[in-house]
């Protein structure tokens, strides 16, 4: 006897978790990606200009390296990246890494703990910047891997230095104000 129209029960997973995982994910790389300052305003070309001094120029490197944190580090991915097209085996390392970057590092909606102890921004930074390396020098692809990271480095300090920084507010308060768009713009 069939019952056609009834609801069919099931221990088995439905699709409905498959979608509803599937807009966390969506929804958690929208916030993730959230913290990545806009590239406009990365690149505007009215906030470009020589620092005046020594002095000048590395306050700009330190306040430009705090608030365009995210987007230095995906320039540098994408230099990387580059750099490893013609080596197969790199590159899926790199891909692997890169997983582990967007979930680790991009994605985090909470600090990590580790045995009750909170690991901030900075410190996954730096643990993933090296292990990358790291993986990626043991695939055999070192004089690439080590041009794209100078390649990397010398744009990031390049734009840093370059960058103005009247113009960034670094507080929390004034940075979500900049993001959700309540900020007016002097019209020059």
């Amino acid at each position: 006897m069939t019952n056609y129209g009834a609801i069919p029960t099931s221990s088995h997973a439905s699709p409905l978790v498959d979608v509803e995982s599937l807009s966390r994910a969506k929804h958690r790389i929208k916030a993730g990606l959230a913290t990545r300052r806009a590239w406009r305003v990365m690149f505007d070309f009215h906030s470009m200009g020589l620092p005046h001094g020594v002095s000048d120029a590395f306050t700009r490197i330190k306040t430009n390296l705090a608030y365009f944190r995210m987007n230095y580090a995906i320039v540098v991915l994408i230099v990387i990246f580059f750099s490893l097209i013609w080596h197969p085996t790199s590159l899926i390392v790199f891909t692997v890494l890169v997983v582990v970057w967007i979930f680790l590092y991009f994605l985090r909606d909470e600090p990590i703990k580790l045995f009750r102890f909170q690991i901030d921004d900075r410190t996954v930074l730096i643990v993933l910047s090296v292990l990358t390396v790291v993986l990626l020098l043991l695939t055999n692809a070192t004089f690439n891997i080590v041009g794209a990271l100078v390649t990397g480095a010398v744009l990031v300090l390049i734009h840093a230095v370059v960058r103005k920084t009247e113009d960034l507010f670094l507080d929390e308060e004034a940075a979500t104000t900049e993001t959700s768009g309540l900020t007016s713009y002097p019209s020059t």
